[in-house]
């Protein structure tokens, strides 16, 4: 069985496990506490010196970084994935650009607002820009998913697990998802496939400490 290490209120975290969910595989999970600096431990550095989570291991111990990585391991073979190598390549462009363009503003904006540890660090200037940019990143989502179900094509791929973790949780980061019906449409889409979990569910969890 693979393990997933995170936390469980990270949308990055929550990709892995939502691919998981509806590809029905198993995992466990081990809650990692970022903000208590459990990804910087010696041992924890010794499996991704990166010191972030998610961190995935496989079944033969391997380790795999970098949440858009796991699903494309996850993914490979699948439904989730076009067969189609022009197809295949848009779902990858969403998924740099998730990383890009969206992540840096609308996950980092919703850390701002909802850490209180983070409090510090919220400072005027980078909450504007931070809105600046994310309004910015939910219009060219609004801009493909106005007149599509999907982000690529028409069915769910690994792109729409990418952007959805963070997207449906934008109104926490202070983003109005109403002036992009197109975009609250495709929330409702994922939200329904047959599988689905909500970022609060996880298998019995373990403390980081578990080996």
């Amino acid at each position: 069985m693979i393990t997933i290490y995170g936390n469980w209120d990270s949308g990055n975290c929550y990709k892995p496990r939502l691919l998981a969910a509806f590809l029905g595989i198993p995992f466990r999970h081990v809650e990692v506490e970022t903000l208590a600096g459990e990804t910087q431990t010696t041992e924890f550095l010794a499996k991704s010196p990166i010191g972030k989570v998610p961190l995935m291991e496989l079944e033969d111990g391997r380790y795999l970084p970098e949440s858009n990585a796991m699903l494309c391991y996850l993914g490979a073979g699948t439904r989730f994935v076009p067969s189609d190598p022009y197809e295949n390549a848009r779902m990858l462009s969403w998924m740099f650009f998730e990383q890009y363009s969206h992540e840096p503003n609308i996950a980092v904006r919703r850390s701002l607002l909802v850490y209180p540890q983070l409090a510090a660090r919220a400072t005027p200037e980078r909450l504007a820009a931070t809105l600046e940019g994310g309004i910015k990143a939910l219009d060219v989502m609004e801009g493909r998913l106005a007149g599509a179900d999907w982000l690529v094509g028409d069915a769910p791929t690994l792109a729409d697990i990418a952007l959805f973790a963070y997207t449906h949780r934008a109104d926490e980061a202070g983003f109005d998802l109403s002036r992009t019906p197109g975009i609250v449409r495709w929330i409702d889409h994922v939200a329904a496939l047959p599988g689905y979990r909500a970022v609060t569910w996880l298998p019995e969890a373990e403390p980081a400490g578990v080996s």
